[in-house]
């Protein structure tokens, strides 16, 4: 991904204003209070424990900094989670579809998500579902 991604930074001519660097979400490299915007898709339901994460971006976030996470939502049962899975398409082959049923089954509910919010101590974060499959967490600049 970081590979594809710095081809197309390059082809846009962008890399002076976009640097891709691969570090650990739960230990990040960056001093406190460092970054206006802290921007995130579909990487916590990859994690075992998304809490370290979301403490890593209160501490790297500047305070009045704005937030924009979106990732999978857990289907409340097997048939929604099923008919999800079914409606991503037939040019997905059946080793595709176990993928996306996993993650969705990895994937945390949106009441969970809010406490992982309220553990993190990120304030004045709008926790909200955004899709069929997605919830969104997110935060203006401001506050």
């Amino acid at each position: 991904m970081l590979k594809i991604g710095t081809e197309h930074i390059k082809n846009a001519g962008l890399q002076k204003q976009i640097v891709l660097e691969l570090v650990d979400a739960k230990q990040l490299p960056y001093p406190n209070t460092h970054f206006d915007l802290v921007l995130s898709n579909s990487l916590i339901h990859h994690l075992p424990d998304p809490l370290p994460f979301l403490q890593e971006i209160k501490r790297v976030l500047k305070p009045k900094g704005a937030i924009l996470i979106r990732d999978l939502i857990r289907p409340a049962d097997r048939e929604t989670l099923h008919n999800l899975v079914e409606s991503i398409g037939t040019e997905y082959d059946s080793h595709q579809k176990q993928l996306f049923a996993d993650s969705l089954h990895a994937a945390f509910t949106l009441d969970e998500v809010n406490q992982l919010i309220s553990q993190a101590n990120l304030q004045d974060v709008k926790v909200y579902q955004s899709s069929d499959r997605h919830w969104t967490a997110e935060r203006s600049f401001g506050g």
